[in-house]
């Protein structure tokens, strides 16, 4: 049977290719060539097509020994771990991957390889937005990001070393979409006069009520469950214009993974970023009173088109004083996120500098009046 996985190798000298976002062109170290990516997937259509319909005969060959009872324990193991094996093209390996690794790298020769079968038919994604930045972008922003932390620890910068940073496309449903919101609202307008010895104050009730339609398009959502939500939705936006149809030419030198969250799961979330927008943008132009109070709302989010994406994430993971620290960063734009550590010595400093001459100006109004 043919190989479940592939890779991409220079025509000119047989080495490994990999996508250098810089030019947009799959590079070889070795020879220093470069081919542009649609050159490159035509050459390797023929063996990528091999590759994913060996997957799917491997996987109609499991069903079948599954239903029969004549799977091996090893087969029957690494199922129940979530786990597949293939060999590497290049070296023969095993390599020993997650069951949802759609690209990866063999931990013996380095070649990166890119397994077909995972964007198969309905699982493959309708477009791709390539890596911009390099590796060594994201090093440059993590050190950029330590700037300016006052209640950062002075040893964390010099002491926190990177275990591991891996450039990953992560799959993610965009969502289109149209929100009505019906908000309805008591509202004052309050003016004051002096009437002789009288400050008169007059306010007038209103009864507000808004409603509107806000139209979305691509609302991201993380379909992987190794993907922390938080850190995924605080790197956006991304520039969806530079959006490509799917290829899997894009990822040597790269992780991917499918998705392992259905559209509907995912749904849920980016209908709650709608409906909260929808009725941001709506209660919005409420303005002109001196109070509003909520009386009530009504707010629907309809979903329209959705699509399947891979989107380019760097993820880095730090270690410091045994505790571990996740950043990610927008491998489009640079945008990078993750949790610092508090030193309670500059917290307390601080706000003991803050508090005591508060404190010295409340205590002097407090004599004076």
């Amino acid at each position: 049977m043919p190989s479940k996985i592939t890779n991409y190798q220079c025509p000119a000298c047989t080495g490994p290719l990999r996508f250098d976002g810089a030019s947009g062109k799959l590079c070889c170290d070795f020879c220093g060539s470069s081919f542009p990516v649609q050159e490159i997937e035509a050459l390797y259509q023929d063996k990528l097509d091999q590759a994913a319909q060996a997957a799917v005969q491997q996987q109609a060959k499991e069903e079948a020994q599954a239903a029969a009872g004549t799977m091996d324990e090893w087969e029957q193991e690494q199922i129940q771990a979530g786990m597949k094996s293939y060999n590497c093209p290049s070296c023969g390996a095993e390599l020993i991957c997650d069951a949802t690794t759609a690209a990866t790298s063999c931990p013996y020769c380095g070649n990166p390889t890119v397994v077909p079968g995972q964007f198969h038919g309905m699982l493959k994604p309708d477009y791709i937005l390539p890596f911009k930045l390099d590796k060594e972008a994201a090093k440059t922003a993590l050190r950029n990001f330590y700037k300016g932390k006052r209640l950062l620890p002075r040893a964390f910068t010099e002491e926190n070393h990177i275990e591991e940073i891996k450039g990953v496309y992560v799959p993610f449903w965009l969502f289109d979409g149209q929100g009505d919101a019906d908000l309805h609202y008591a509202a004052t307008k309050s003016s004051s006069h002096r009437s002789g010895d009288y400050m008169v104050t007059v306010t007038d009730h209103y009864d507000v009520r808004r409603a509107g339609t806000v139209d979305f398009q691509r609302i991201p959502a993380d379909s992987s469950r190794k993907m922390p939500d938080a850190h995924m939705d605080a790197i956006e936006p991304y520039n969806f214009s530079e959006l490509k149809p799917f290829s899997t030419a894009y990822m040597p030198g790269f992780l991917a993974e499918r998705y392992d969250v259905e559209v509907d799961e995912c749904a849920q979330r980016a209908r709650r970023r709608a409906a909260n927008t929808t009725e941001s943008i709506i209660a919005g132009t409420v303005k002109g009173y001196s109070s509003t109070t909520p009386l009530g709302k009504n707010v629907l989010v309809r979903r329209g088109a959705v699509k399947y994406v891979m989107l380019p994430v760097w993820l880095l993971s730090t270690r410091w004083k045994d505790q571990s620290f996740l950043f990610a960063m927008n491998g489009q734009t640079g945008k990078l996120i993750g949790d610092l550590p508090v030193s309670m010595g500059r917290y307390w400093g601080w706000f003991g500098a803050i508090a005591g001459p508060l404190a010295a100006i409340l205590l002097a109004i407090f004599f004076l009046l």
